[in-house]
């Protein structure tokens, strides 16, 4: 007799990795070309550069959303491929820690993040992935859910996804990376078909359709354009400019906060994306899904880490009732 399916009200599908924080006295300097300027992070050649500060966490796109789902207090997993080694043992307890379920698979080395420094409220990180790339369909265990948050996941691990999707009776949400949203439509439509709610920043949305981010298309030309597609909400993200939703119906715009304090804005993202589903699946209305996945960002960027601030339902609620945050509401011609 097969034993019960163990049901969740989130299964997290992404990368896992050992977050590396690193402080050092290096330089921002700027390349200018014909058409950018580039900022760069430069440290001297030849030399042995001390770290002013080091900070090692658990981090990866699957982890960051599993964590934040978890704190808003719903019953979660992720699925996702470890390493055979000591991190991986770390990242296992941390979810644990969170009460968060693991059900993927071991092989290989664990995925990590080093990330230097934080100049002007940014970084630089360097990605080992490692076994992020390599889930197989063996490597899943079983199991029911209402919704399935992805973020990226390429190579092997994407085919996997793909084949997953279509065996689950769930909404899902997608948000993909950087490199993985400049494949296009084309070579993601096996995975975004599948998607009911698709988030990407407007970096990676300028990417996904094939535009130059650098000239700066406008966030509803972009919208107009991602609402072509199959998804039934879309949302672009861009940084302390906003958010920007469609959901089929109309088209809502939010602004941040005033956030003096930025340390810095990994995990941000994830903070957002996560939030965001989950406002979906408790059935808020746009305006407040925006204001809440909001709330929960803007807390992540005032602390170094992904994780460290995510923030718990209650809280996120009641910081809302004090904040006056702006959100329009308009027609998406």
């Amino acid at each position: 007799m097969n034993e019960a399916l163990i049901k969740y009200e989130f299964i997290c599908i992404g990368s896992a990795t050992v977050d590396q924080f690193a402080n050092t006295d290096s330089e921002l300097i700027k390349i200018q070309t014909r058409t950018t300027t580039e900022e760069l992070i430069a440290f001297p050649l030849g030399s042995k550069l001390l770290i002013s500060g080091l900070k090692i966490t658990t981090g990866g796109g699957g982890t960051n959303s599993a964590v934040a789902l978890a704190r808003l207090g719903f019953k979660t997993a992720f699925l996702g491929k470890l390493g055979e080694d000591a991190n991986a043992e770390f990242v296992m307890q941390a979810l644990s820690d969170e009460g968060i379920d693991f059900i993927g698979g071991r092989e290989g080395q664990t995925g990590v993040s080093m990330i230097l420094d934080s100049i002007a409220d940014d970084r630089t990180i360097l990605a080992f992935k490692g076994a992020n790339n390599s889930l197989t369909p063996q490597d899943i265990i079983s199991f029911e859910t209402q919704w399935i948050y992805l973020s990226s996941m390429l190579e092997q691990s994407f085919d996997t996804v793909v084949e997953l999707l279509q065996t689950q009776q769930c909404q899902v949400a997608f948000n993909p990376s950087n490199y993985q949203a400049e494949m296009g439509y084309e070579a993601l439509s096996a995975l975004i078909d599948q998607v009911d709610v698709l988030i990407m920043n407007k970096e990676e949305a300028s990417l996904f359709l094939g535009l130059r981010y650098e000239e700066e298309p406008e966030t509803r030309a972009l919208m107009q354009e991602m609402a072509k597609l199959p998804p039934s909400v879309f949302v672009i993200t861009d940084g302390a400019r906003g958010v920007t939703v469609y959901d089929r119906h109309y088209c809502y715009t939010g602004e941040p906060m005033d956030v003096i304090d930025v340390a810095e804005t990994t995990g941000a993202g994830d903070a957002f994306a996560s939030t965001f589903a989950a406002a979906q699946y408790i059935g808020l209305s746009p305006e407040q899904a925006i204001h809440m996945a909001m709330t929960n960002a803007e807390s992540v960027i005032q602390h170094s880490g992904a994780k460290e601030k995510l923030l718990g339902r209650q809280a996120i609620e009641d910081l809302m009732r004090k904040q006056d945050r702006k959100i329009s509401k308009t027609i998406l011609n």
